[in-house]
């Protein structure tokens, strides 16, 4: 399964990479966007099967990438791991299509408990 991590923090991508292999999803192909707009683009081009996506990134927040992508027909399987978490975000998430809301700091078991349904 081909994984696109979204997030404008490089520290970040490497902690989601490595919890991801902490919770015992090795073997995928992980790819990496550093803002909005390189995630729209990589969604598009290299047409992965999940995004894990910060909420606030430079050129586009997430949700405003989950959008335009559901709004091209792309159904592909989207969710938030963010450091914001009101309900309100939780809401607007779950309406623009988002499967699921981490909110920072994650544990391996978190990643396990959301991701298993979706990775196998």
């Amino acid at each position: 399964m081909k994984i696109l991590i979204a997030d404008d923090s490089r520290v970040m991508r490497q902690i989601v990479t490595r919890t991801l292999r902490q919770a015992g999803f090795d073997g995928h192909d992980l790819i990496e966007a550093s803002d909005g707009k390189e995630t729209l683009d990589k969604a598009q081009d290299e047409k992965p099967d999940l995004i894990i996506s910060d909420w606030n990134m430079p050129e586009m927040t997430g949700v405003e990438v989950l959008r335009k992508l559901r709004a091209a027909g792309n159904n592909v399987k989207f969710g938030f791991v963010t450091s914001e978490c009101t309900q309100e975000m939780q809401d607007e998430a779950q309406a623009a299509g988002s499967l699921f809301f981490i909110v920072k700091p994650f544990t391996a078991e978190q990643f396990d408990e959301v991701f298993s349904p979706i990775l196998g």
